[in-house]
């Protein structure tokens, strides 16, 4: 009989079978077994059974200890488990060994995962952790299920179409457009949208350089994830330097950041003024406002320009054709 270890929703090697393994020496309740080896640590399809196998309750073995008995050390091990999303299952019988369904002790090398073998000849694979930024200690962890089984399930590949332009512009207006004519033609889209966002994940920013740079950094992360899910991300910020709108499209792979500027000149978008912005700025009530007392600087390679003059600005439908048009040509969208 098996002893099964905290079953996980997302168990499983992989898509096409399991890896070449390297099982793991561990220790058992009631002390290791006889010869002086601990018990097998093998995977097996949930309910499973094995004959002449006794059930036993786990406990963790670190790299560079002896198997020793005790809770806490069963805590971490169970813990350990828990990061690969696997089903654990020890077998303890000590003649004829019974292949497990698939082993996870050595798994697939991914960046970050480091083999080494401790002092006492264990075997045990250590995970190496990284810093990034202020975070320390953190893991990358790969799931089988990544962004191309999700586009074929969504039909269409993942993307950040990335709205950027003068208050007034008409950002807003088009994503809404975009992603009305992209949800009739059976696409799965989501908007950020920058007013949206600052009511709550960017509620602590103001609009100081410094936080208006982080706001457009965090957008950026959200919206990557968004592609990366297969959705087709529509942002939609005034996010106003070049260097900022380069750093997001950097986190993006294989041309999927679409930037798309829209060019309305700063009186038409005066003209607008649908929120009474422009009126307070060139009162002097709001300070650092694009356009008036803080630059917007155009895109110099963007994907899509769409030109509004006085008196002959597009449909917002129209625009969005625009749009659709080309994420049609570049193979976003599979009909």
């Amino acid at each position: 009989m098996l002893a099964k270890a905290v079953p996980r929703p997302c168990s499983g090697a992989g898509r096409h079978g399991a890896p070449a393994a390297r099982l793991w020496s561990v220790g058992v309740a009631g002390g290791p077994r006889r010869g002086g080896a601990g018990g097998r640590l093998v995977a097996a399809d949930a309910g499973e059974r094995m004959a002449g196998s006794e059930a036993v309750p786990v406990v963790a073995v670190a790299a560079g200890k002896q198997p020793v008995n005790g809770s806490a050390m069963a805590d971490k091990f169970l813990t350990m488990c828990n990061t690969w999303c696997i089903n654990i299952f020890v077998d303890v019988q000590s003649s004829k060994p019974t292949p497990p369904t698939w082993s996870l002790m050595e798994y697939e090398q991914q960046p970050g995962r480091k083999p080494c073998t401790d002092k006492n000849g264990l075997g045990i694979d250590k995970l190496v952790t990284s810093t990034v930024g202020k975070s320390t200690n953190v893991l990358w962890h790969d799931c089988p299920i990544g962004q191309f089984e999700r586009q074929e399930l969504l039909n269409q590949k993942g993307c950040v179409v990335w709205i950027t332009g003068l208050s007034g512009s008409g950002k807003s207006t088009l994503a809404c457009a975009l992603s009305r004519e992209l949800h009739s033609r059976g696409h799965l889209t989501y908007i950020l949208d920058g007013d949206n966002l600052r009511h709550g994940l960017n509620r602590d920013l103001c609009f100081e350089a410094k936080d208006r740079a982080e706001n457009i950094r965090r957008v950026g992360e959200v919206a990557k994830l968004f592609a990366d899910a297969g959705l087709i991300c529509i942002a939609s910020l005034i996010s106003p330097y070049r260097s900022e709108r380069s750093a997001c499209r950097k986190l993006l792979h294989n041309s999927t950041f679409i930037e798309v500027f829209l060019n309305v000149p700063l009186e038409v978008c005066e003209a607008r003024d649908p929120k009474g912005l422009y009126k307070l700025a060139r009162a002097g009530k709001i300070k650092g406002f694009t356009g008036i007392d803080d630059p917007y600087e155009a895109p110099s390679d963007c994907e899509i320009v769409i030109q509004c003059k006085a008196g002959d600005c597009a449909t917002p439908k129209s625009m969005a054709d625009q749009v659709v048009s080309y994420l049609e040509a570049n193979e976003f969208l599979q009909e």
